[in-house]
């Protein structure tokens, strides 16, 4: 064990709410959640900075000393990347998104260019027990929110979930919760239930006038994967429901189609019986086309409204209302209309 002094923290850490001065081992136990110190590696112009657990974005330089966490990435426009199987001290990994997750990188988008490299100098231990010298590798799942496997007790939903990244999901989750909370008056929870750990986007929601955000990080998972987001979702929600919100509004990280575990919540009973209103963002008309296949063809579930860069002008929403029959309303450029929109489904028996 030695003492190592952190240059920069990155928000994937924040369950564990570390200091400056942290205690490391050489032992690494090569596991997603677990929180590693890192040498950064060389320069880098592009996708260079580091989120900490404010939710301020940090520039970072060579040779600096950062606390990240262990974890996987399979991103369309980002990294893709996995945790080893093995990692000793003086291996080099990448970070793999701007939250601070680290692993080996499998495969880059040439938007981002090569990923940052980093040089492990060991596992973060913590004290847990005052008085004793005993130190043990910190996990983001210590003190995290529980999972649930059942959720008996829950507010009406509104979910957002989009054809891809970067659809615009975040845009209107965000003009949801300003309408229902600033306009009506509603106390509104909200989460991001799928991902890679960043805090841009449940900060975001409390900005707009959220009581509580909460995402799957919080519930100690540093990214998402099938098999493991309806009991992430569960012990959120849950955990939300005790703060006697009106309405609870889920951001469901990437697309329909990718590999977040977003189709588990999709087939999922209790999920599926809680939400109220689906909305649906679309980069184009093909996605939204293909985003009303699948769900209402694979999924069996609704579209209630349509967003996102499909919607950006009239032609796009002509296409949608006209061909898809669904309701299209910008949620940007048409944000009262939208708003009212979801607030009216919302409010029927």
């Amino acid at each position: 064990m030695r003492k190592v002094k952190l240059d920069k923290i990155a928000s994937s850490t924040r369950q564990i709410a570390l200091a400056r001065d942290v205690t490391v081992s050489d032992q690494v136990v090569a596991r997603a959640g677990q929180v590693v110190a890192v040498r950064v590696k060389g320069r880098k112009s592009v996708y260079n900075q580091l989120e900490d657990p404010t939710g301020r974005l940090l520039e970072l330089d060579e040779g600096d000393i950062v606390a990240g966490v262990l974890g996987s990435r399979r991103a369309l426009r980002g990294y893709a990347g996995v945790v080893p199987d093995k990692i000793e001290k003086g291996d080099v990994l990448h970070l793999l998104n701007m939250g601070g997750v680290i692993g080996r990188c499998t495969s880059i988008n040439p938007e981002v260019g090569p990923p940052r490299e980093v040089e492990v100098l060991g596992s973060v231990l913590v004290f847990p027990h005052l008085g004793e010298r005993i130190g043990v590798p910190a996990d983001i799942t210590q003190g995290a929110v529980p999972l649930r496997d059942d959720l008996p007790r829950c507010p009406p939903v509104i979910a957002v979930a989009g054809t891809c990244m970067n659809a615009g999901k975040t845009s209107a989750a965000a003009r949801v919760i300003k309408h229902l909370a600033k306009t009506l008056g509603k106390r509104v929870a909200a989460a991001k239930l799928t991902g890679v750990s960043l805090r841009r986007d449940t900060l975001a929601m409390l900005d707009r006038g959220a009581c509580d955000a909460l995402d799957f990080a919080d519930a100690g998972a540093s990214s998402t994967t099938a098999g493991m987001t309806p009991r992430i979702a569960k012990g959120i929600l849950h955990k939300l429901a005790q703060g006697e919100p009106d309405v609870i509004l889920v951001e469901l990280g990437d697309g329909i189609l990718g590999e977040y575990g977003v189709q588990d919540l999709l087939r999922d009973p209790d999920i599926r019986r809680v939400t109220k209103v689906w909305i649906m963002c679309a980069s184009d008309p093909v996605g939204a086309w293909g985003a009303r296949e699948l769900m209402t063809k694979v999924f069996d579930l609704p579209i209630h409204v349509m967003s996102g860069p499909a919607t950006d002008n009239e032609v796009g929403r002509e296409y949608v209302r006209g061909q898809l029959g669904v309701p299209a309303l910008n949620a940007i450029t048409q944000e009262v209309e939208f708003a009212a929109e979801v607030t009216r489904r919302l409010q029927q028996p």
